[in-house]
């Protein structure tokens, strides 16, 4: 089985309400639907659909970007990151009943991107860095893939 943000499979769960599909991925999620489990951990850690756009900040005194040195604002100023954290925390139980290995998540995501977020000022600047559920999965073992890096052959793999 592989984990999937549900944005990218046309489920209605960005920030903005809409989507991310891509439709290739859609597809092959249609012909492999009992070997996928779709998550949006924003979404599961009670946040809504529409909601404001969220990016991690870190902590100015600190050059570690671990889980104590940043905190995720929405663009109103208003803390979230316990959302983010029980998302992720619901997102990683999954990951362990079902034993999954590999992901697929949203690129760029405050929650989701395993290599690259925006950099906490909404600027639309990128950073290296990963979201909160991304790097708690990594953290487990969980290989964590970006939409732009995968092919329908990886995926056949993946779930093998």
């Amino acid at each position: 089985m592989i984990l999937i943000s549900a944005c990218l499979a046309g489920r209605n769960v960005k920030y903005t309400g809409s989507n991310n599909a891509v439709s290739w991925l859609c597809e092959w999620i249609e012909r492999h639907k009992e070997q996928v489990l779709l998550v949006c951990p924003e979404v599961m850690g009670g946040l809504p659909t529409p909601r404001l756009p969220a990016e991690i900040q870190f902590r100015e005194a600190d050059s570690g970007a671990g889980p104590e040195n940043r905190r995720v604002f929405n663009k109103a100023g208003q803390d979230v990151t316990e959302q983010f954290l029980l998302g992720a925390e619901k997102v990683l139980e999954l990951v362990k009943q079902h034993h999954i290995t590999s992901a697929v998540m949203k690129a760029n995501s405050p929650s989701c991107s395993g290599f690259y977020i925006y950099d906490g000022t909404f600027s639309g600047t990128k950073v290296a860095g990963q979201g909160i559920t991304a790097e708690l999965l990594m953290e487990h073992g969980v290989k964590v893939y970006s939409e732009t890096m995968v092919t329908p052959e990886l995926l056949e793999e993946l779930v093998v």
